[in-house]
């Protein structure tokens, strides 16, 4: 199937002034960055070129497909990896041709279940590996898709979080995974725990403060409702990424939380407000609602901003 004339994708992108613009498209190419499939465009005196992963200073735009390539299908790209929407060799055989960078091409056989928040897959195409290395805005990651839940697409509100900080703060992540969030904030913080119940995402995690050399980031391997009990501290920040149940945390996140400290607070829901009169029953300052991502059909992915008192 060809791709219509005027049909756009929306992928990540740098935007380069024109004079160093054809140095810096090399640079890209050399780094396994440039995404092939999609053509650069020019917006006032800077050139556009689509990159495969959210490198520093990286935005999401729209651009059309290069003339008489077949229109991929929708998919994730974390890594080397590309992680589809439904089972078609056919369209994975076309993504991993489409992008030198790619090596593995997956589809879930699961939602995300179980205790540790996994997710079973299908190689589709390419090497038979769930396991990759991700560069998010400077920061290095080991992944393992089928050890530890991880979304590239949220990338955007890891770097909202760390733009709302103050230096030297104390954060927890309460369901940290591999750690993109603990490791994004800690940039800013004078001290990030992150905790996840998962034995595997927790060695993950260890890897890659080690990757990026944070010495500020104590991993932990905890229950959350246990962690009141655990932790010495209290925290200028709690951050909740546990869009299936993080709401039913909020004591222990609130026990943690500093007077006039800041809790993020993630849910997957299907109407606006949803969570908001069950937040409010606990002693708050403020509950601001935000719309992070669609989800779903009628669910979107929702972030409540809580200011304690």
């Amino acid at each position: 199937m060809k791709m219509q004339e005027g049909s756009l994708r929306t992928q990540w992108c740098v935007r380069v002034e024109k004079k160093s613009a054809e140095l810096r498209r090399q640079e890209l190419i050399r780094r396994g960055l440039l995404d092939a499939a999609l053509k650069p465009r020019k917006e006032g005196d800077c050139v556009l070129f689509p990159v495969s992963s959210p490198v520093e200073g990286a935005t999401r735009e729209e651009f059309e497909a290069h003339p008489g390539q077949e229109e991929l299908p929708r998919h994730e790209l974390i890594g080397g990896i590309a992680v589809m929407q439904e089972p078609d060799p056919r369209g994975a055989a076309l993504l991993l041709a489409s992008r030198p960078s790619l090596h593995t091409v997956l589809v879930p056989e699961s939602d995300v279940e179980g205790p540790w928040r996994t997710r079973r897959f299908e190689v589709l195409a390419g090497k038979q590996t769930t396991r990759t290395r991700y560069i998010e805005h400077g920061l290095r990651l080991e992944i393992d898709l089928a050890e530890a839940y991880f979304s590239a697409r949220l990338s955007t509100e890891r770097q909202r979080l760390l733009a709302a900080m103050d230096r030297g703060e104390r954060v927890l992540d309460m369901f940290a995974g591999v750690g993109p969030c603990a490791l994004t904030l800690s940039r800013k913080a004078a001290f990030v725990a992150a905790s996840d119940l998962n034995p595997g995402a927790v060695r993950l995690m260890e890897r890659n403060i080690a990757l990026n050399r944070a010495a500020n980031v104590l991993p932990l391997l905890f229950n959350a409702s246990h962690l009141p009990c655990a932790l010495p501290w209290r925290f200028d920040r709690v951050v909740m990424n546990l869009p299936l149940g993080a709401v039913r945390f909020l004591p222990a996140a609130i026990a943690l939380c500093r007077k006039g400290g800041t809790i993020h607070c993630y849910a997957l829901q299907d109407k606006e407000g949803e969570f908001l009169d069950e937040i409010g029953r606990y002693p708050v300052a403020s509950v601001r609602e935000r719309f992070v991502r669609s989800y779903s059909p009628g669910r979107w992915h929702a972030v409540y901003d809580i200011t304690m008192k």
